[in-house]
């Protein structure tokens, strides 16, 4: 816990006051005009510089020569397909990444493009599992600004001049337009999921500007959360001694990103809806049989505030209204034709032709006054279509419909509800941001980091759709399912066949329509396309469990329901070449696929997974850690049978019954470059937290045969682990005899993260955790870069960071923040926030690699990114929850693992023990786990 004294140290701290002056701070001192308190903040101005990507050894490069090659002939054979590969090294984006990210825009699942802190739309994910990182350039808010009897006028764009095009004065696309902003006055600030930009003097030395963002990610709101929308308030301040005409321009083109506005056959139309909100409707016809999408950009008009729209226009000379027509229209008029409201939809787009709309919005601001207009943009797609066929409606159709006129009722509603979305996010976040105890760094990044919820390729659909998939497909013949009670007769009678299934994942034990959140993917990353990579999802449900908590339940019950299924269709493993089988019964699936998800599991197919020794300790201590939590004990009963037949799937990698797993000589967990021999400490220590994980439920679900056998496995298993590898200090990284068996790998006590985090046991002595601790820091910490960088994942007792592979050397961020999270839950919270600060330093400070909105799964010492836009680093939620254990983890119920009958070791075996469970739902708050309840 954080004690009243634990931060008088030096903390950063960067008040807006350095970024705007006092007068504009207290001029926009209203309706929330003014940027918070507590925000990440750049000046537009501000240089984006290129990013730079790890590049791998000769050494490394030698060793991975067959893996290599294999995989760049997988990635082709997917490509003749049609298809992507979910791992793809060969092919890069033609717009390279830079430090240009902001705040994303929207709810989660239904599509997100993300928003640079300079104002370019970019980074379009609106298809499933694809994303285009280039920016709409002609996707911009602009201002024109005119007053009485004053001959001074003012037009730009509100985003820095620094479009490519710039200086062809024959254009009459957007190099046309005004690109008079130099951002050396405007400032961005960003305090997920809001961002506020303030143009203070620019381009009017007499006008202050505001405009803030505002998108409804709501914890606890799974109905406004799901919503494709975001609302742009602007504020706007006259210091001048005359009124001044101000109108604003939201242009935007009819496109998904890429070129897919050249394609043709895309229809603009405008509209008038009701309480004052009209705009433009964008009907965008996708390629490759992918779901139309439809856009609305609108504003809302006022008694002060007039809207008028440009339907249509091009971006080349031969549109018949140009871009340059559109704008030289504003800075004549001030405004569009009022009759282009009633010019019907437009004709379809010819291909190679790019049609924008524009929705203008114009009021009198009086000497000395203060006036608010306020824009809205959705994006309807309400059909998600994966690359094997099946189709699902969003979850935001639930409340929507299908119709792609849904985009109207969008904008509407959030144009008259963002103030009540605003009063969420604020009594929501205020706790924290007011809490002096917290360095600022933490407070406004534990915030800014979820925005990979909206970011991270997330699709969430309606669960009704499960039932009826777009295609009516069944699943194939090989794929089965066998659940509770009839799975273990089917095994007692050798029934390897098992029974068909028609959508492994539809069934729910969910008691009323209320419940029923639907079901949520997010990708593990842009670059690795994989949907809920569960090894990862062990760092990241902290965030979902906290925030969403409903939806992190139904994602366990789906790997639930995985566990008990069986894939038969053969896969070729890349890593080796060998072949094996999809999905193996009783394993946790890697992830729930990606060209099907939730009918193909196991999209990863560098090495077979189902020899993974993580996965299943992972899915056993993350059910426990929802389900104490939450207190569901209805949770607890439904996937209790596949918490058991995990379990017992891993005695099998018990070589030498002493009960304790073993690794089997090559990468066989989440760091899948490095290599494990034997017994290790992230292994090892994972499988001792899911026994005691296992007993604390089996005691509460009336399993108490089977909390008994994991209380002696645990104890065996526990002198074991600490026979192997306990030198005194810390766990050595394996008991085998390679050059790095004795290196301190930060990761190493995963596994008491996950029991302190739980209200189980410690699995070791205080003292050892502590040392174990304090050696990680001394070492992995502040012996990279002076602990400015994070934790290196490996690093040998000498001092010298472990190079045995690439993911022995980097330092991965998500990590950094889960071993933080430890030292917090043992009482080393001063340790804890130096090691998570240098997360903060490296990737989100101006004197870091500018990762902020895109943290990648980790870098190198010199600050080269793998893999951007990346889920673990969520794992920073796994400190919030550190810092405030719910009342139902503190409060609930104990087990005493040193107790224990004495049991043979053939008895000792999960196998010689079957035992099948009648569940009767139990008290889970109010009664100790000894107890016979």
């Amino acid at each position: 816990m954080v004690g009243p004294t634990l931060f008088h140290r030096r903390k950063h701290s960067w008040p807006p006051e350095e970024f705007i002056s006092k007068t504009t701070l207290q001029l926009l001192d209203f309706d929330s005009a003014a940027p918070p308190s507590h925000a990440w903040r750049r000046r537009l101005n501000c240089h984006a510089n290129i990013l730079k990507e790890f590049t791998i050894t000769f050494r490394e490069a030698i060793k991975m020569v067959r893996l290599g090659i294999r995989l760049w002939s997988y990635v082709r054979e997917e490509a003749s397909h049609g298809r992507k590969a979910p791992i793809d090294p060969f092919t890069k984006d033609n717009c390279r990444p830079s430090a240009s990210q902001g705040v994303p825009l929207g709810g989660m699942g239904s599509g997100s493009i993300s928003r640079g802190f300079r104002g370019e739309f970019k980074q379009w994910q609106i298809t499933p599992g694809t994303c285009d990182p280039s920016p709409m350039m002609s996707n911009q808010f602009s201002i024109f600004i005119s007053r009485e009897n004053v001959h001074k006028k003012y037009a730009s764009v509100l985003a820095p001049g620094q479009h490519g095009s710039l200086g062809k004065l024959r254009d009459k696309g957007i190099s046309s337009w005004g690109w008079n902003l130099s951002g050396q006055h405007s400032t961005y600030h960003a305090l997920f999921p809001r961002a506020w930009t303030v143009y203070d003097g620019e381009p009017d030395p007499e006008l202050k500007i505001s405009c803030r963002q505002i998108s409804p990610f709501i914890p606890k709101n799974y109905r406004d959360s799901s919503l494709p929308a975001a609302v742009f308030v602007y504020t706007l301040v006259n210091t001048g001694k005359q009124r001044a005409k101000v109108s604003l321009v939201f242009t935007w083109a009819n496109s998904i990103g890429g070129t897919s506005h050249m394609s043709g056959g895309h229809v603009n139309e405008p509209f008038i809806g009701e309480d004052g909100v009209s705009g433009v409707l964008l009907h965008h016809k996708t390629g490759m049989g992918n779901p139309p999408v439809t856009f609305a950009i609108s504003a809302c008009e006022t008694q002060n505030v007039n809207v008028t729209v440009l339907p249509c226009f091009g971006l080349s000379e031969d549109s018949f209204f140009t871009a340059k027509d559109m704008w030289e229209t504003m800075e004549k008029d001030g405004k569009f034709d009022q009759e282009n409201f009633n010019s019907g939809p437009s004709m379809p787009s010819s291909p190679g032709d790019t049609i924008c709309a524009a929705v203008s919005a114009s009021a009198w601001v009086e000497a000395h006054g203060k006036c608010t207009v306020s824009f809205a943009l959705s994006w309807s797609s309400p059909k998600v279509k994966f690359s094997k066929g099946s189709t699902y409606d969003r979850r935001y159709t639930k409340f929507y419909g299908t119709s792609r006129r849904a985009a109207v009722d969008l904008v509407h509603d959030a144009l008259t509800h963002y103030k009540r979305w605003e009063e969420d996010i604020e009594a929501w976040q205020n706790p924290i941001l007011r809490d002096d105890r917290l360095p600022e760094w933490y407070k406004f990044t534990l915030f800014n980091e979820l925005y990979f919820l909206v970011a991270g390729g997330t699709v969430w659909i309606d669960s009704a759709s499960l039932h009826a998939n777009g295609n009516g497909q069944r699943q194939p013949s090989d794929l089965r399912n066998l659940d509770g009670k009839e799975q273990q007769n089917n095994l007692n009678n050798g029934d390897r066949n098992g029974i068909e299934s028609n959508g492994l994942f539809v069934e729910t034990s969910q008691a009323d329509d209320e419940d029923d959140v639907g079901r949520f993917l997010y990708l593990e990353g842009v670059e690795y396309v994989m949907w809920n990579t569960y090894d990862v999802h062990f760092y990241a449900s902290y965030a979902l469990l906290m925030l969403f908590p409903k939806i992190e339940l139904n994602i366990q019950r789906d790997f639930a329901k995985a566990v008990l299924s069986e894939d038969t269709r053969k896969v070729k493993f890349l890593a080796e070449g060998n072949w094996g089988i999809r999905k193996v019964r009783g394993a946790v699936p890697h992830d729930l696929g990606m060209h099907d998800p939730w009918n193909e599991m196991n999209a990863y197919n560098i090495h077979d997974t189902s020899k993974w020794k993580d996965l299943n300790p992972k899915f056993v201590l993350q059910v426990y850690r929802d389900f104490a939590a939450t207190g569901d004990h209805q949770f607890g009963i439904d996937v209790w049978p596949a918490v058991r037949a995990a379990m017992e799937y891993m005695e099998q990698f018990d070589r030498d019954n002493d009960d304790l797993i073993e690794n089997d000589g090559f990468p066989d967990q989440t760091y899948d470059t490095w290599t494990v021999h034997g017994v290790s400490a992230y292994c090892g220590c994972l499988w001792l937290a899911a026994l005691q994980a296992a007993a604390a439920m089996a005691l509460q679900v009336g399993d108490k045969f089977f909390a008994e056998l994991c209380k002696n496995k645990f104890l065996n298993a526990k002198a074991a682990l600490e026979a192997k590898l306990w030198n005194g200090t810390y766990l050595n990284y394996d008991s085998g005899a390679s050059s790095n068996s004795k290196s301190i790998q930060t990761d190493q006590l995963a596994g008491q993260w996950y029991t302190a985090s739980s209200g189980l046991p410690p699995i070791f002595e205080d003292f050892k955790i502590r040392s174990t601790l304090q050696k990680i820091f001394d070492f992995n910490v502040m012996k990279t870069r002076g602990g400015r960088m994070g934790a290196v994942n490996g690093m040998h007792p000498d001092g010298k960071v472990d190079e045995t592979c690439m993911q022995s050397r980097e330092i991965w961020t998500g990590v950094t923040y889960a071993a933080a999270a430890t030292m917090i839950l043992s009482g080393m919270e001063e340790q804890g926030f130096t090691t998570a600060e240098g997360i903060f330093t490296a990737g989100w400070s101006e004197e870091g690699f500018g990762y902020w909105f895109q943290t990648p799964e980790g870098w190198t010492m010199d600050g080269h990114y793998r893999s951007l836009i990346y889920m673990r680093p969520l794992a920073i939620w796994g400190m919030q929850w550190a810092l405030t254990v719910p009342k139902a983890i503190l409060d609930g119920p104990k087990i005493n693992m040193i107790d224990r009958v004495h049991m043979s070791p053939r008895s000792r075996r999960f196998s010689h023990n079957v035992k099948v469970v009648k569940h009767k739902a139990k008290c889970f708050g109010n009664c100790k786990l000894s107890c016979s309840c």
